[in-house]
């Protein structure tokens, strides 16, 4: 048998939460050890892709767990896994679809300063909205496209003075060309965030949390079989040991780098899908984008890079766009709290 689907709003709010706390994590300290590996001599952009994905067996952990939580219950008969074929493919085609995202994103992290290829990113919200109201037919309220607004104008007035912070000797080429591969990964994620919530509203099973698990840990297998062919072809296997020899901050120094960079990148994967399961993708969206100042100061804190005024005022819209969205969240409960339960409608989070 399989666990419950979601129902228990108490139980929601804890995963919501919990991924909240996730997405925080890798969001703010995925860029920062990802440059930290550019900065001190790391120069492979297909491995540092790999790296986001890569660390997809830590899923294994919670999933084993689960089994056997459900194992001691069940018994001998219990599933391991929940995912039947369709869902499998679907969650495949968005790993495919992330792995070349995940190049992107690296690309551009490696010609741009965090706090640039941060701002850049910061547009996926728009993208996210758009393929979110497209594609699973989002429904925004006065407060919600307020907060779309004011995050979006943030992400604008962090634009100013950018070229400030263009890296030493980096010629107009590769400065460029990394500012449009961030555009394009920004674009690319907007797209992915809202698919993923559509195979959670097409999927002919009901979702819970041990099967969001799977989808994630199958997406983040197929974005890092992506990622190892560009890395075959790249020849950056052979170049590892190579690199990390060479590394300023030191051989080992280098692997502990790239091995919680694995780490962290999978907690901003786990939040994204963790908040898309529980809300939507636009909150997940929503979520990244308030955290770009929050990137911006510790950027400025670890990286010494600059902070204009126009990054403390973004900061202000960005939490005055994330407490708007929040804000409009609890009226909104509060009304269907007022409505009788008999003239509310059931929803079906099996079937769209």
């Amino acid at each position: 048998m399989e666990l419950e689907a979601q129902g228990n709003p108490a139980m929601n709010k804890v995963l919501l939460i919990l991924s909240c706390i996730l997405l925080s994590i890798g969001n703010c300290g995925g860029p920062l050890i990802m440059r930290l590996y550019f900065i001190h001599g790391g120069k492979r952009v297909w491995f540092s892709s790999w790296l986001e994905t890569g660390g997809w067996p830590i899923i294994l952990v919670p999933l084993i767990i689960t089994y056997l939580n459900r194992r001691a219950k069940q018994g001998s008969s219990t599933k391991r896994f929940f995912m039947r074929p369709p869902l499998f493919i679907a969650s495949a085609v968005i790993g495919i679809l992330t792995g070349f995202d995940d190049y992107l994103y690296a690309y551009g992290v490696a010609r741009l300063p965090v706090s640039t290829s941060s701002l850049i990113i910061a547009s996926q919200l728009a993208f996210t909205a758009a393929f979110a109201f497209l594609l699973v037919k989002q429904k925004f309220t006065s407060y919600s496209i307020n907060a779309v607004v004011l995050l979006t104008i943030g992400a604008g007035v962090l634009a100013l003075h950018t070229s400030n912070d263009r890296p030493n000797g980096e010629s107009n080429k590769e400065y460029f060309a990394g500012f449009f591969m961030t555009l394009g990964a920004s674009a690319l994620y907007g797209f992915v965030l809202p698919l993923v919530e559509l195979t959670y509203k097409k999927a002919k099973q009901a979702i819970t949390y041990s099967l969001v698990m799977e989808i994630q840990m199958v997406m983040s297998l197929f974005a890092t079989l992506f990622c190892t062919i560009g890395m075959l072809i790249n020849k950056d296997f052979q170049a590892i040991p190579r690199e990390a020899r060479a590394f300023e901050l030191g051989e080992t120094k280098y692997y502990v780098v790239i091995v919680w960079s694995a780490i962290i990148w999978q907690c901003f994967f786990m939040g994204a899908v963790g908040i898309i399961f529980c809300a939507s993708s636009l909150l997940s969206g929503i979520v990244i984008a308030v955290l770009l100042p929050v990137t911006e100061v510790l950027a400025v804190i670890f990286y010494r890079e600059k902070f204009q005024a126009e990054k403390g005022v973004a900061l202000a819209l960005s939490l005055w766009g994330f407490v708007s969205y929040f804000y409009g969240e609890i009226k909104d409960d509060k009304k269907k709290k007022q409505i009788p339960i008999e003239t509310q409608v059931p929803q079906d989070i099996t079937n769209p």
